[in-house]
């Protein structure tokens, strides 16, 4: 193993961008002990008249340590702000070269992991060791080819160079699996995606198709587009959680739904589509229109093939008192074997099978009729029918990778199983489709 050894920490301090500030100001602190993760505000940040609950119900505003919620060992809020797979295998990456790939993260104190990633993380949280003196952790200027460059070595274990180690360690607050990067532009800032060596299939096209059909079919998603470095693909989100203002960049307070439910990682499996509906109904500023959206998009879901919907997939900003579904992100079909498939949240009960059937049986949880559920899936699936060959042109997408993706993950024909009634015209308009383009 490599003689070099990645700090422990027993504590750091958080720090948050408020609503309309482009400076962070410290709220408290996080202090590692006995396996757990605890929180406590900073007297100076109680006594600011504009302080905010950094979330409800896990943080209320007050002094001394505040209890976690069952079954956590940190805040969920917290944890949501850390680095993922991608993330980790970076900064492993940058503290053990070849070895990094070797060892087991769980090693590692989670504090390690905010202390040692980037400070332009998604959200309006960043971690520091001083409670008096911020000092991002800054990117250094880098092209899209040297970061390709970056994620190919970090994909082959192989050390960064100091250079590249600094332009791919910005992103790797990040979350999620998959290769990618933070770039910014003059008045927009973007997550740059980029192929894997483990690849079997075009995954950045695929995303790229799927967001921007779940656009036309209606569904706030972010922005994407396409870009060509250094013979790859690249997809290019705009992000949300910023907004450029006079004086610098604003950030926007986000959750997952996997805080929302409050569960963690290992509980995962339990979050629930009919569960987030209840907590919409109850804790967002626009429970009608936003269950309508979210019902839309886990119909889209389907519809698309992307069975990896899992919790961190979902966020809602956060303004200290009610929540707001973010526009939709990481819609990209999976790569399936067969045609049964699953989605990696429960749609209503214990059900969470990819059929356009289990949506209409939830349609109640998301005050969505029974006629208004099949329209909007047969307003979707022509959608998709009109628009596919153009946005397979705008993708540059081949007729081999066209063939791969039509039928297989888009609109296949599992999805239309088990429909009864009424709704058995959408398998036929399915197939008509299908068949059609």
């Amino acid at each position: 193993m490599s003689s070099k050894t990645v700090p422990t920490y027993d504590e750091a301090f958080v720090w948050v961008w408020l609503p309309g500030a482009t400076a962070p100001v410290v709220a408290g602190r996080l202090h590692a002990h006995d396996g757990l993760v605890t929180f406590n505000y900073g007297k100076s940040y109680l006594d600011r008249p504009e302080a905010m609950p950094l979330y409800l119900p896990e943080l209320p505003l007050r002094s001394g340590e505040l209890p976690l919620l069952g079954g956590l060992t940190m805040p969920g809020c917290m944890r949501d702000a850390a680095p993922d797979a991608w993330g980790r295998r970076v900064i492993l990456n940058r503290k053990f070269g070849v070895k990094g790939s070797e060892l087991d993260n769980r090693d590692f104190c989670e504090l390690t992991f905010l202390l040692e990633s980037g400070s332009d993380r998604i959200g309006a949280l960043d971690f520091q060791r001083s409670p008096t003196v911020y000092e991002p952790r800054a990117p250094v200027g880098a092209s899209l080819d040297e970061l390709i460059e970056s994620a190919q070595r970090v994909e082959q274990g192989i050390p960064l160079t100091p250079e590249l180690d600094q332009s791919l360690h910005h992103g790797s607050s990040i979350g999620g699996a998959r290769p990618k990067a933070l770039i910014e532009d003059t008045t927009v800032k973007l997550v740059a995606k980029f192929s894997s060596s483990s690849d079997t299939y075009n995954v950045v096209k695929a995303e790229f198709i799927a967001m921007r059909l779940a656009t036309l079919c209606g569904i706030n998603a972010a922005p994407v587009s396409l870009v060509h470095a250094s013979g790859k693909d690249v997809l290019l989100v705009e992000r949300f959680d910023r907004i450029h203002a006079a004086g610098g960049w604003q950030r926007k307070i986000m959750v997952s739904a996997l805080t929302m439910l409050a569960l963690d990682e290992m509980m995962a499996r339990y979050a629930s589509y009919q569960d987030l509906a209840g907590i919409i109904r109850h804790r967002f500023a626009d429970p009608s229109a936003t269950l309508r959206e979210l019902f839309a998009r886990i119909v889209f879901n389907i519809l698309c093939g992307n069975t990896d919907d899992h919790a961190r997939n979902h966020a809602a900003f956060w303004d200290g008192d009610r929540l707001a579904l973010t526009p939709a992100y990481d819609i990209c079909p999976q790569g399936r074997s067969g045609q049964e498939a699953s989605q990696a949240m429960l749609i209503s009960g214990q059900n969470r099978m990819s059929r356009v059937a289990s949506c209409l049986e939830a349609a109640h949880h998301f005050h969505v009729s029974d006629d208004e559920a099949i329209a909007l899936v047969e307003a979707q699936l022509r959608c998709i029918g009109e628009n596919w060959n153009a946005v397979c042109e705008e993708a540059a997408l081949s007729q081999t990778d066209r063939n791969f993706f039509w039928g297989r993950q888009f609109l296949n024909p599992f999805a239309f199983t088990n429909l009864e009634g009424q709704a058995v015209t959408l398998a036929t308009l399915a197939e008509d489709i299908r068949g059609s383009t």
